[in-house]
Order: structure tokens, then C-alpha cells, then sequence
């Protein structure tokens, strides 16, 4: 009996443990992006000078290990790692013009996240979209340091509020007139959607997708064609 009382501790420890050091992260995240983000964009030259807090977080993230059982929790999580990384990546190498100035950015470079190496398209593509296929609101909360990218925002993903803010960026991004660009019947949309073609096409279309977010409808037989990615650095002017 005694046995099992202590074997009952450990596992409360161990889950409090584990409470306490996920909604660290997530306030020290939330605390970082506040401070140096702005307008959509990240102060890359102010965390340069003084990386000790970007460092913590990315030191932090690393004895994290969090469970798809929790998908909120997991999804919160990997998101602000992905936006973390994208960030020390840029420093790391920092000044530069853009992200594909940097070779093997998104597939070489290696970070500890959540108890194992990865790296960004890893993290995109194996973490968060191949265990959530329908979830393609991912795609305007994942932040790659370009432009052409929605903007990052000034505070961190959390899991209580996680629904509210990805179906706010997507709301944001699907009804921006420079990242879905209507002439008449003619469209041009981001050509995130040529990528991932496959995340946004499960129930209908493109344009159907797009549709679901939009306070204005696009026409049903709107003729879509994709704009080129701006891949210049989302750095603050």
C-alpha cells in the first residue's frame, strides 16, 4: 500500500512538475514576443545585442516534452517553438536580408525542441501538420521570417486561448487585400496555398476555403493564380 501511495506521489509531482515548468515557457514567450515584436515585425537587431532571453526560452523548450493526447497543449507549444527557432536562426546569423540568404535554414539547421532534434520543415511538416491533417489554420501562425509570411504576433500561442487566436489570424490574413488580392474575378492568393495545396483543398476548394474566412465572399468561379513570395526579412524599419 505504501507503495502505491509513493509511486501515486511521484506521478502527481511529476505532473505538476511538468504544469509548472509548460506555463513557464508559455509566460516567458509571451513576455519575449511583447518586447520585440511590433507591427508584424521582430526587432532582430535589439535580440542580436542581447540574445539572453531568446537563449532561455530556446534552453527551456528543449526539457519540454509535451503529448498529442493534449493537442492544445502540444500544438501551443510547437507553434511558439517554431516562431522561436525561426528567430535564433535569424540572429545566429544575423544581419542578413532573408531567410534564404541563410543556407539549409529550414532543413539543415538543427534545434532541441521538445526533447529531440528537429528542424523547421520538421517541425512544420512531421510535428503539427502530419499529426493535425485538417488543421490548416497552422499555416497563418507559423511565422518564416519573410514577408510574404502572415505576421508574427505580439504575444505567445496558449493553449487556453489557442482556438481564439488561430481562427483570429486566419480571419486577419484571408480578409488582408494584400494577401488575398481580388480584381474583379480574378485572384491572387499566396502562394502558401500552392505548397500546401493538399491542407487547404479537404472540403472543396481553394476559393471554398477561403470563403469561410472572408467577411466578403469571393466569387464562387473566381480564377486563381498564385503572387511570388516575398522572402525579405520581417525585420522592424
Amino acid at each position: 500500500m505504501k507503495k502505491i501511495t509513493l509511486l501515486l506521489l511521484m506521478i502527481l509531482s511529476a505532473q505538476v512538475t511538468f504544469s509548472q515548468d509548460v506555463e513557464a515557457f508559455f509566460t516567458k514567450a509571451d513576455a519575449f514576443f511583447k518586447v520585440n515584436v511590433s507591427n508584424g515585425r521582430v526587432n532582430y537587431k535589439a535580440i542580436k545585442k542581447d540574445p539572453s532571453s531568446l537563449n532561455l526560452l530556446i534552453e527551456m523548450a528543449a526539457e519540454i516534452n509535451v503529448s498529442k493526447s493534449n493537442p492544445k497543449t502540444y500544438q501551443a507549444f510547437y507553434i511558439n517553438a517554431y516562431n522561436l527557432a525561426v528567430i535564433k536562426g535569424i540572429v545566429d546569423k544575423y544581419p542578413t536580408k532573408s531567410p534564404l540568404d541563410i543556407k539549409g535554414f529550414f532543413d539543415k539547421t538543427t534545434y532541441n525542441l521538445g526533447g529531440k532534434t528537429t528542424t523547421l520543415n520538421d517541425l512544420e511538416n512531421k510535428i503539427l501538420r502530419k499529426n493535425f491533417p485538417g488543421e490548416a489554420r497552422f499555416h497563418f501562425v507559423l511565422v518564416c521570417a519573410g514577408l510574404g509570411c502572415p505576421p508574427i504576433i505580439t504575444e505567445a500561442y496558449k493553449p487556453s486561448v489557442l482556438e481564439k487566436q488561430l481562427q483570429r489570424q486566419t480571419v486577419k490574413a484571408l480578409n488582408d487585400p494584400n494577401f488575398i488580392k481580388v480584381k474583379g474575378k480574378k485572384v491572387q492568393i499566396s502562394q502558401i496555398f500552392e505548397w500546401y495545396k493538399e491542407d487547404f483543398v479537404q472540403n472543396g476548394s481553394e476559393i471554398d476555403y477561403i470563403n469561410t474566412f472572408r467577411k466578403e465572399p469571393l466569387p464562387a468561379k473566381s480564377k486563381v493564380s498564385y503572387y511570388p513570395y516575398n522572402w525579405s526579412l520581417n525585420q522592424t524599419k
